[in-house]
């Protein structure tokens, strides 16, 4: 039996893959790596598919974009999707198979096509969204009230963006010169760190939330590639159950992102979001305003009715004063008649009450008395109540209705 050498058979399988797959093939994967060499510009890939069940890897494959293409590539996929050129994402492209005796098998990356990226990502923000609305926070942030007055502004921005500059220079010189203050979350805006700074943000903020009437997350600038950041379950969970009303301006108007979708407000960049605060100013401004104005309206009008009332009321005072003068008189006099009535008929009770006493004190008086046969014993001028106090040689008088009778007492024998 003859023996092949490793390089014979790995030479064999590579002219036996150029005749079986001489052709190129568009394959659906993800990208679980990529690698950009520094010197020659050449990218090389992993790609995997996995069970959509267990998650599992069912396949892998090695590939490489030659840097001609690569160059090409890269700025057309991220301009069309908005989304970075990087691990994460799924992807269609179109390759032909290679086989190298040294390197082994591998896929060289000829074209991709957006589109199939663009349809997943948006299949994952559905996702999210659908998975906020299942567990009922999607809306909450869009619910809380937008203070009146949002002067008192946590910003969550990179502190050299050009944007977050932009955002200081609109608030203060707003053309009405209201007073804003601004406080400065610092954090990563793109790249690995993004979604878990602008978390740490968060929790700064709400470990203090009190203090501050309104969020703002701005993002001035930069590739629109770097927008996936904005796209995470728990980003955009975090914002949605925010205590305080977001506002988003991300720099960008193609579509929105997740985290814009739960915002209270989005705008498109970071002055359009100073003009924002700005305008709600102006809103409560106007509003004060025309709410003098119909003060200053009403207040004239109410004087000025006033006024008449007064007028008038004056002219009726004459008139008014003989009538009053007039009904008193009148009262006086009824008054005065009823007091003489009460009067009179006061004095007749009084007089009759006095015959009366005057009559029974007449029936009892001593007169009356002795008329009737009685008689009254007298000694030195005082009634004689009692024999025993009397001693023999005692003078009395006895006086009867007519006359009167002198005896002495004499002693018992």
């Amino acid at each position: 039996m003859e023996a092949l050498s490793l390089y014979d058979l790995n030479a064999l399988v590579r002219r036996s893959l150029e005749q079986c797959l001489p052709d190129e093939y568009w394959v659906q994967a993800e990208l679980s790596e990529v690698r950009t060499h520094p010197a020659t510009g050449h990218c090389y890939v992993e790609f995997v598919q996995k069970d959509p069940r267990s998650n599992n890897l069912v396949a892998k494959g090695r590939g490489v974009i030659w840097s001609n293409v690569f160059r090409l590539l890269r700025p057309y996929f991220e301009e069309s999707t908005g989304q970075a050129f990087a691990a994460g994402i799924k992807v269609l492209v179109q390759v032909s198979v290679s086989f190298h005796e040294l390197y082994g098998y591998s896929l060289t990356v000829q074209d991709i096509d957006p589109t199939y990226t663009l349809g997943d990502m948006a299949r994952r923000r559905r996702e999210i969204l659908k998975q906020l609305e299942d567990e009922g926070v999607l809306t909450l942030n869009k619910e809380l009230p937008m203070p009146v007055l949002a002067q008192r502004v946590a910003v969550i921005s990179s502190p050299t963006a050009a944007g977050y500059g932009d955002f200081r220079h609109q608030l203060e010189h707003n053309p009405r010169g209201y007073a804003f203050r601004v406080t400065l979350f610092a954090a990563a805006m793109q790249g690995d760190r993004a979604e878990e700074s602008i978390l740490e943000a968060l929790d700064a903020i709400n470990s203090r939330a009190d203090r501050f009437d309104v969020v703002v997350i701005i993002r001035g600038g930069g590739a629109t590639s770097d927008l996936s950041c904005f796209d995470t379950y728990l980003l955009a969970a975090a914002c949605a159950q925010f205590p305080l009303p977001i506002i988003t301006g991300i720099g960008h108007e193609r579509d929105d992102t997740v985290l814009d979708s739960v915002a209270h407000a989005r705008v498109k960049t970071p002055t359009a979001a100073a003009e924002y605060l700005i305008a709600r100013m102006d809103e409560a401004a106007d509003r004060l305003n025309d709410l003098a104005v119909r003060l200053r309206q009403g207040a004239i009008a109410r004087l000025k009715q006033e006024r008449i009332r007064l007028y008038q009321c004056r002219n009726r005072i004459p008139a008014s004063a003989v009538r009053r003068v007039s009904s008193a008189k009148l009262n006086l006099l009824t008054v005065c008649k009823e007091l003489h009535r009460s009067v009179e008929a006061l004095l007749a009770r009084q007089r009759h009450r006095l015959e009366l006493l005057r009559q029974r004190i007449a029936d009892v008086s001593p007169e009356k008395l002795l008329a009737r046969g009685y008689s009254i014993t007298l000694k030195d001028g005082r009634a004689v109540k009692d024999a025993s106090a009397l001693q023999p040689g005692d003078v009395l008088t006895t006086r009867v209705y007519k006359g009167e009778i002198q005896s002495i007492v004499k002693p018992e024998k």
